[in-house]
This record gives structure tokens, sequence and C-alpha cells, in this order.
């Protein structure tokens, strides 16, 4: 099922579509959109972020641990790290026994810079874990969690970056970090707003405002979701 969302009639639909039922503001069932895990959803990325819900964000319980990463889903002998920066290698690297790399060349999209070994890489979680837990994952189950920390099924939510600027990011949020590289930023906070909506996330205020104040001085462009959750 696909759906394009560009009409303001549309925008209380998908509020209900993305937002956790528990906490998602009553619609009367006759205006709810039905979407699935699996379905497809297609809307400018400024309407997207208005889809979003809106809610303060705790830490209470969060443990980097109740995220379970990285694993090898399809038992190839490379975990969820390995197959992000074999894939956005620019020069492939050579694979030895356990998925060790040698040689290649990456992409830092973070700090405009090539890097020509794995080690000086860090693989981010675009959102980062304990924010997809103060902002709904605190509330999914163990499996849940682990897919969402190997997710390989939206090149958006892992990326390859030099360590550097990952350990400058830590768990932020683009309301106190945005990526060195101002040719970057805005795929940045598109992707972000991608991805809480594939996993039907929350945003708190300050990074509503941000990503908000951040998109005006972007291209509108449609972004493209298949929902997780």
């Amino acid at each position: 099922m696909h759906f394009t969302r560009t009409t303001v009639a549309a925008f209380s639909a998908l509020a209900v579509l993305i937002a956790p039922a528990a906490t998602a503001h009553a619609v009367p069932a006759a205006d709810r959109t039905i979407a699935d895990p699996g379905d497809t959803v297609t809307l400018p990325v400024r309407d997207a972020l208005k889809s979003l819900l809106i809610r303060d964000e705790s830490r209470t319980g969060y443990e980097r641990s109740k995220f379970r990463h990285w694993t090898d889903a399809d038992r190839d002998g490379c975990n969820a790290r390995m197959e992000v920066l074999l894939e956005e290698a620019v020069n492939a690297p050579e694979q030895g026994l356990n998925c060790t790399l040698t040689g290649g060349l990456w992409y830092s999209a973070y700090d405009d810079a090539y890097f020509d070994s794995a080690r000086k890489l860090d693989v981010d979680h675009l959102v980062p874990l304990a924010e997809a837990w103060d902002s709904g994952a605190s509330g999914w189950n163990t499996k849940e969690r682990e897919a969402y920390a190997n997710d390989l099924h939206d090149t958006r939510a892992l990326i390859a970056v030099s360590a550097g600027s990952n350990r400058s990011k830590s768990d932020q949020d683009p309301s106190t970090w945005v990526p060195p590289y101002e040719g970057y930023r805005c795929r940045y906070v598109s992707d972000w707003v991608a991805d809480k909506t594939r996993y039907r996330l929350a945003v708190d205020p300050s990074e509503e405002a941000a990503l908000s104040e951040m998109l005006t001085r972007c291209p509108n462009e449609p972004i493209t979701v298949t929902l997780a959750r």
C-alpha cells in the first residue's frame, strides 16, 4: 500500500499513522489511515516532520546493552557493522577471515573526508540508540530494539563515518549537533526525519524546532519510508 501526503486533510491521518498509539491525539475512527509495518509512505520532508508526535523525552531505564548489536542476521560471517562498511566502501577492501577488512577507501559525509582504513571509521546509528530510547523505543520489546540497532533494510539508518565525528555527535539530536560539513546538513536532517518516521518515534520540542528551522533552508523534497513498526 502506498500513500502520498500533500494535503492538509491528510495531516491528521498521517499523524495517527506515525505516532505511538498510546500517546497520539484522538482522531475519529472514520478519519484514520491504517498502515502496517511494511507499508510505504511518501511525502515532502517538511510534512513528514509535522506529522511526528511532539513530546518531552525521558532516558529513565536506558542502557546501551538493551539494544543488542552488532548481529550477523544472514550468518555470512559479517555482522551488521561490517556489512555497512562493505556496502559503503568507495574502493572495496579485501575481505579476510571473520570478515577482517584490509585496504579499501571510505567517504565520511559528516566531515567531507576520505579514510583508507576501516579502523578509522565508526558505523553510526543516525538516530542514536539513546535518542531512540528517549523518543519511543523504551516501550519496545527486545527483538524490536535489536532490529533497530542492526537495520540494514534502510540505508539511512546506519552510516559509516569518521570515528572522530561520530564520537563528537555521541547521542545528541539536531538541536545540539549537526555534521561539521555544511554541504551534508540538509541530507542529514532529512534522513533523521525519515528514520523517525520509519520507527514512529517522537521528537521533543527543541528537536522539532531545530529540524523545522533547518528544513526551511533545504529543498522540501519527498522522502519515501517503509514503516518498520
